[in-house]
């Protein structure tokens, strides 16, 4: 019987052959893709591009001309804010990019009007203290802002006004918080679960992550995301992994492990699903998004640490969206057809708001998943072949 040690080993080539077959895909046998130099693509040319960058946005300069910031001036109680400080949580919503400054408030990229304003409606009672995570409900437009240092989520109607606050401030930590249904889940950084909160009372229905065998239990929940199955996703750095919940609350398996290699993870924070029930994870330590399969099988990660468009420093929050290609597409490369989008907050640098495409190159043939699994199958088993003594796995760097 083989050590853990090579055990190990043999997990690490396996998500490393996983990943070069993804990023290499079909292109051995066909031939460079035809899109720009200039375009920046994950992976980069002459492999078949998934991912490509789009558009930055830090404050009113990548989106305002001179005359309206100065109308915003004059007509204005105050001088408004001119660029992003500290961003965290994202997310978009019939044309508008909603950016949570944990610093200020919630900024708005409005890409109908061409403007940048703060969240209409955090004032008075719907202020903002340190907002860190926003999600919306599609089905309504319900905006959900989670504040720690208010100790509440605070929820604003389709056109941005207060409605409502949850939870009490002081017994509890919230830091992301994500709707399905008639439920509002949150979690509680401070109490390690999340809390289930029914939306029409405000009333706290139930727990999840809190007890059953240690694989079970949260450590340090961060940040939410369902899949279209209506399966919790739950980033918990505290584990190093991504923990899965049926709505119920019951544990259903983990994604990733501590480590340095593709398919784990170091310092994981924002998490989210699309429509084929792949997992993207923002990685702060590795500067990229990691993307699993719907059976945890890590498929492809893009960007890198750097000041190049494209290029991540502290990413904190990823949201995707399908609704609003439409207000990207002029960047896209012509050859390349964008799906949906993935947009990456950056919480230091001169690019803090990163607008990706997901897609593929027109006239390719891509590999199926399936196709890409047996592949990778193929080549661990040719690698063991090679190697019958194994390898030997070394401690991830702390």
């Amino acid at each position: 019987m083989r050590s853990s040690q090579e055990k190990n080993g043999k997990n690490v080539i396996s998500m490393l052959v996983l990943a070069m077959v993804f990023l290499g895909g079909c292109a051995a046998s066909a031939p460079p893709p035809a899109i720009r130099s200039e375009a920046v693509f994950y992976p980069p040319p002459p492999e078949l591009p998934r991912v490509q960058f789009l558009k930055s946005f830090t404050g009113a300069q990548d989106i305002e001309s001179g005359q309206s910031v100065f109308q915003t001036f004059v007509t204005g109680e105050t001088e408004p804010i001119k660029r992003l400080d500290k961003p965290y949580g994202v997310a978009m919503f019939e044309g508008k990019l909603y950016v949570c400054d944990s610093n200020s408030t919630v900024m708005v990229f409005d890409l109908e009007k061409k403007t940048f304003t703060a969240l209409a409606g955090a004032k008075g009672l719907g202020k903002l203290v340190q907002p860190i995570n926003i999600s919306v409900d599609s089905s309504d437009g319900s905006k959900y802002v989670v504040d720690p240092v208010r100790g509440q989520i605070v929820m604003y109607d389709r056109q941005d006004f207060f409605v409502k606050a949850f939870g009490l401030p002081g017994a509890w930590k919230p830091v992301d918080a994500v709707s399905s249904g008639d439920r509002l889940y949150v979690a509680d950084a401070k109490n390690r679960h999340v809390k289930v909160f029914d939306k029409a009372s405000g009333k706290v229905v139930k727990l999840i992550g809190h007890e059953g065998l240690p694989e079970e239990r949260l450590v340090m929940p961060t940040n939410l995301a369902f899949d279209r199955d209506g399966i919790l996703y739950v980033s918990d750095p505290g584990r190093f992994q991504v923990v899965k919940y049926d709505r119920d609350g019951h544990y259903r398996e983990k994604i990733g492990d501590p480590g340095q290699n593709p398919g784990f993870f170091s310092r994981p924070r924002g998490i989210a699903l699309d429509r084929e029930n792949r997992l993207f994870a923002v990685d702060a330590a590795f500067d990229n998004v990691q993307i699993f399969s719907a059976n945890g099988q890590m498929l492809l990660f893009f960007a890198k640490a750097g000041t190049k468009p494209g290029d991540l420093f502290l990413p904190a929050k990823v949201a995707l969206d399908y609704d609003n290609v439409k207000y990207f597409q002029e960047y896209a490369d012509p050859n390349f057809e964008v799906e949906y989008l993935a947009i990456v907050t950056s919480q230091f640098g001169n690019s803090l708001v990163n607008v990706y495409g997901v897609g593929k190159e027109r006239g390719k043939v891509y590999p199926t998943e399936e196709e890409l699994r047996r592949q990778a199958e193929e080549r661990v088993k040719q690698w063991e072949l090679e190697h019958p003594e194994g390898v030997e796995a070394g401690e991830p760097e702390p």
